[in-house]
């Protein structure tokens, strides 16, 4: 492994971000970690010994540290990512890259006018699962997409800062975007609130596209079992994503017209062989490099207001209790 010349700060030693921590550290990255929390910073110098903690993010941002990476409560990212553009950092934010669509634009325009990095923590477009699912997709091996599903659903974690919606749905939000490669035009969006008032446990999205393709993204922490599933339909074969079986089947599939009535075709699945890497060490690298190289990373700002300015639709439509939500486009929608 050659480790990074790259050097980044960790603001967050959490649930999420210890493990930043551990992928920045492993590649000879991480410069300094900080906490507000006793517990965060002993997790700090258990996973990274010798490496400074800071209890005061003041200290990340007067140092000389390149990189900022922002692992903290959703409610924060957006005064912590611009503090970090205007110090002058390049700056991976774990998701979502804001709250609102206004200020999520506000931080892609600041990273542009500082011509630093801005990086979006979307890890499943570095699963190398999902990847190689984007490469049957672009290169015709399904057919024509019709329709996208994704299941998201476990018991717990539950947040009490941010709902369901926003803590499970923008993985699949931003996989379903790139893979259809534009924006919807509706959003629907139902769910209920049954373990805190207010607060959706459960969420159903519905999105429909321009070429005539729907999505829905069914997300819950209160199901009985793990279930993390993508099944993309083609007009020519069908293609399921298992995160919790760690595989990628590719089934030959369809619906045939014979003699005038619509007939299944129905074949055995075929395992589709991806990388085991782990997709936080390649989203981890993937900001290293874009640091070095001064390339754009995948999920970049842009892709990270596309799933805000998605996210904001469904959660407008889930208050007004699934009222559909219209999506006006412009030329800066265009994900191709």
């Amino acid at each position: 492994m050659i480790l990074s010349t790259a050097r980044v700060s960790v603001i967050g030693c959490g649930y999420w971000g210890k493990n930043l921590v551990r992928n920045f550290h492993a590649l000879g990255a991480l410069a300094s970690v900080c906490d507000v929390t006793p517990s965060g910073r002993e997790m700090a110098s258990a996973l990274a010994p010798g490496i400074p903690v800071f209890d005061e993010v003041g200290s990340v941002f007067a140092s000389d540290v390149s990189g900022v990476v922002i692992a903290t409560p959703a409610e924060t990212h957006f005064a912590l990512a611009k503090r970090a553009l205007l110090a002058g950092k390049d700056v991976f934010v774990e998701k979502p890259l804001a709250l609102t669509y206004e200020q999520g634009s506000r931080l892609v325009g600041l990273a542009t006018e500082h011509k630093r990095i801005l990086m979006v923590g979307h890890v499943l477009e570095y699963h190398p699962g999902i990847v190689a699912l984007y490469d049957l997709v672009r290169r015709g091996g399904l057919g024509t997409i019709q329709y996208i599903y994704s299941n998201r659903l476990s018991l717990g974690i539950i947040r009490r800062e941010e709902n369901i919606l926003w803590s499970f749905a923008p993985h699949d939000i931003a996989v379903i975007l790139r893979m259809v490669g534009a924006l919807p035009f509706e959003v629907v969006c139902c769910g209920g609130n049954y373990i805190q008032p207010n607060v959706a446990d459960v969420t159903m999205t519905n999105l429909l596209f321009d070429n005539g393709v729907r999505a829905h993204i069914h997300v819950s922490w209160l199901h009985p079992f793990k279930e993390q599933r993508l099944v993309v339909i083609g007009s020519r074969k069908m293609a399921v994503f298992d995160d919790v079986a760690k595989q990628l089947v590719l089934y030959d599939q369809r619906v045939e017209w014979q003699e005038g009535q619509p007939v299944p075709v129905r074949r055995e699945g075929e395992g589709v062989a991806y990388a085991g890497d782990e997709p936080l060490r390649l989203e981890c690298q993937a900001f290293l490099d874009a640091m070095t190289q001064r390339i754009p990373p995948v999920t970049d700002g842009p892709s990270g207001l596309r799933v805000l300015r998605v996210l904001q639709a469904a959660q407008r439509s889930l208050v007004m209790n699934g009222e559909p939500v219209h999506l006006p486009m412009d030329s800066s929608d265009s994900l191709m």
